[in-house]
């Protein structure tokens, strides 16, 4: 490959609309496993301090209950395995309100970024990662470096996070023992939920690093070359080649029909060469005259011509043709400023019709129309 042509396959574009639909639909999106196991530990926060004295109550009231039946049966008058069996089962009702938030905080985590992707193609197994080359490649990338960063750095907040709750819960673990177990249980409840916090907060550090990377990198992975947007711009919307000829196709099918209408109109109302409009009366009296034809220049004298082939009134009127050239479109009514104008020339038209018919000398066109000087001039140079 030429120096020239190096540049060009450098991915120095942002990744198309496109390119990152499929990316979602393959699976691949910024995923933070640090955003994940923060949102698990603020929410299990959260939980603990709305739910944690309820359970830690009936946690107590379930020990309190096994301990005293335990006292009171004989040897052989229960079965240790059910006795044993039923108290799991009582302790994990009470513990389920708050595995079943941590599952939803679980799968709501992932979301948070990149949104939620249940895709197949991510779950197929992918062999090429068992390549010890490109493993190491992994490890030694960006990613694997800033992964190596994250791993240390959640290791240093969360330890040092660890030895100063310790250091300053370190009274109270050893004076546990010196109470009650009711009284033992709350302040064990309490450092729980402290710790929860705690550590939920030194992970908000950590996401906070981490999120941020992991949308550069990810937008970074999917950057693309030129030529790969220029075949994907052909791809989603043709060769330019065909759409230009697609479009000179419709061009000369809706001028073919337009040509059409010409025979069918009432009157051609020219400029006198440079634009021509061709209007249709309707038999309606609750309708107005209707645009079914309209062009400039080289159109505008063919239809001037196919008018003139089928004996459809021409009349002369620049301001007119102008007026109705630039706020109608095919097949528009005419617009109500120019109703007077219109009128008059419908009342020329019959009369060239009756003098047709009788053999009488043609009226002269009318003069002076009353159309509104702004409606002469195209829209886009209008102040």
């Amino acid at each position: 490959m030429s120096e020239n042509q190096q540049p060009a396959q450098e991915k120095t574009e942002q990744p198309t609309p496109k390119r990152l639909a499929d990316a979602k639909r393959k699976g691949q999106v910024p995923r933070s496993r640090e955003l994940n196991t923060m949102t698990v530990m603020l929410v299990g926060a959260a939980a603990m301090l709305l739910m944690g004295g309820w359970m830690m109550q009936g946690l107590q009231g379930l020990m309190v209950e096994r301990l005293a039946a335990a006292g009171q049966l004989g040897a052989a008058s229960a079965d240790p395995v059910a006795v044993l069996a039923d108290s799991i089962g009582d302790a994990v009702r009470l513990v389920l309100p708050l595995m079943g938030i941590l599952i939803v905080a679980a799968v709501a985590g992932p979301a948070m970024l990149g949104g939620a992707v249940f895709s197949a193609e991510a779950a197929r197994p992918k062999f090429d990662r068992l390549n010890v080359l490109k493993g190491l490649k992994r490890i030694f990338s960006a990613q694997g470096l800033m992964e190596l960063f994250k791993t240390l750095l959640k290791f240093a907040v969360l330890s040092g996070i660890t030895l100063a709750l310790l250091w300053t819960l370190s009274g109270e673990l050893l004076s546990l023992g010196e109470g009650s177990v009711e009284r033992g249980m709350r302040e064990v409840a309490r450092m729980v939920q402290l710790a929860f916090l705690v550590l939920a907060g030194g992970l908000v550090l950590i996401a906070a690093v981490d999120v941020p990377f992991q949308l550069w990198n990810h937008f970074k992975q999917l950057r693309m070359t030129r030529q790969e947007v220029k075949d994907e711009l052909k791809q989603t919307e043709g060769n330019p080649e065909m759409r230009g000829r697609i479009r000179r196709l419709q061009q000369e099918v809706a001028s073919r029909r337009m040509m059409e209408q010409v025979p069918l109109a009432d009157v051609v109302i020219t400029n006198p060469t440079h634009y021509a409009v061709a209007l249709r009366y309707s038999d309606r009296p609750d309708r107005a005259p209707r645009v079914v034809a309209m062009g400039q220049d080289l159109v505008a004298a063919r239809i001037r011509e196919l008018a003139t082939e089928h004996r459809v009134p021409l009349c002369e009127a620049p301001p007119l043709a102008r007026a109705l050239y630039f706020n109608c479109r095919l097949g528009d009514e005419i617009p109500a400023a120019l109703y007077l104008a219109v009128a008059r020339v419908l009342a020329w038209v019959m009369q060239v019709k009756t003098a047709r018919e009788t053999g009488v000398k043609a009226p002269t066109q009318p003069a002076e129309l009353p159309v509104p000087a702004e409606m002469t001039e195209p829209r886009r140079t209008r102040r």
